[in-house]
């Protein structure tokens, strides 16, 4: 039985270590720019970076989560992991990007890792997502909104693309802790304080 498990639990520790990587942190010490969780919004995300760091910048941390979510998931299915592992996988990435192991567990929101691991499990689940995304986004040019919109549907779409009952279990938690980490917005969006991106 620990022999059967031995693969799948260090795929699911690397897809952390890997999610652990903020690609935010590293590139604006990098470019000599602060400390996005000291900037802004305080998130180490692309859409904080864009506000002090560009559009290139911003451009690059935005790919980089999204790689952290694809690669693990694809890594663990290519190493022949069944469907509930993958979608472990991504969670273990996704945590990673919230709780830090390098960064003293100080993360991002998740959404960009989160979407790239979605990418990675099922191309048709991850693009109505995208889609619903980036339709909110045209309507109201509020990211914060967008991603809460898209997370809250995320459940519903899993239910239509996938099949494994766990899996969406654990699609339905990322997407409840994606909410949690968007509270200030919500806070924000019902006082009417958003800003628009």
């Amino acid at each position: 039985m620990l022999e059967t498990l031995t693969l799948p639990i260090s795929v699911l520790i690397a897809a952390y270590l890997i999610g652990s990587l903020n690609s935010a942190i590293v590139l604006c010490k990098l470019a000599g720019l602060p400390d996005p969780r000291s900037q802004g919004s305080g998130n180490p995300g692309a859409t904080n970076v864009l506000r002090f760091g560009g559009k290139k910048l911003a451009a690059t941390v935005l790919i980089i989560d999204v790689l952290k979510g694809v690669l693990p998931v694809v890594i663990a299915s290519l190493l022949g992991l069944d469907m509930v592992w993958l979608t472990a996988t991504a969670f273990a990435a996704f945590l990673g990007h919230l709780y830090p192991v390098f960064f003293q567990f100080k993360g991002g929101k998740g959404v960009a890792t989160a979407l790239g691991g979605f990418l990675a499990l099922s191309l048709p689940f991850a693009g109505a997502i995208l889609l619903s995304w980036l339709v909110v986004f045209a309507l109201t040019r509020i990211s914060s909104l967008s991603a809460i919109i898209a997370s809250s549907l995320a459940p519903l779409y899993s239910i239509w693309f996938m099949e494994s009952l766990v899996a969406r279990w654990i699609i339905f938690i990322m997407a409840t802790m994606l909410l949690l980490r968007h509270s200030g917005n919500i806070k924000r969006l019902l006082s009417g304080e958003e800003s628009k991106s």
